[in-house]
């Protein structure tokens, strides 16, 4: 949930997307709409879908939210599906009620990136920086 006025700043470039949320070995798996938020950089899932998939906390992290007040959510690792690719990734315990949140993190992971125009996600390659050895 964002604060007044955030929300509507946010969906004007954002879009939806159908994610596969999954338990931690990915053997089960539940569909979702999340939201896609370049801006956050963790996905954002309910915490009831998580625990109802079996992934168990593993670790608290410190978050700055939109309006700046600062929180810390428990997060835990597991499976997302999008595309025909399966990875493993990071995911925040959320709020019942919020909307899911696909991060910059679980894209990168996914080699995706945001098409805001067409409402879509399309592949990326990744980057490397190689320095010269005379750099080192």
């Amino acid at each position: 949930m964002w604060p007044s006025g955030v929300h509507s700043e946010i969906a004007r470039g954002a879009f939806r997307v159908t994610i596969e949320i999954g338990d931690p070995r990915g053997e089960r798996f539940e569909s979702l709409e999340a939201l896609v938020d370049t801006g956050a950089t963790y996905m954002w899932i309910p915490r009831s879908v998580l625990e109802r998939l079996g992934a168990a906390p593993s670790f608290r992290f410190p978050f700055i939210l939109a309006d700046g007040r600062r929180i810390e959510r428990e997060m835990a690792e597991t499976r997302i599906r999008l595309n025909g690719q399966t990875r493993t990734t990071l995911v925040v315990f959320g709020d019942e009620g919020t909307l899911p949140l696909l991060g910059a993190y679980a894209l990168e992971g996914l080699g995706l990136a945001p098409d805001p125009v067409n409402r879509r996600l399309i592949p990326v390659p990744g980057l490397l920086t190689v320095l010269p050895p005379a750099l080192l």
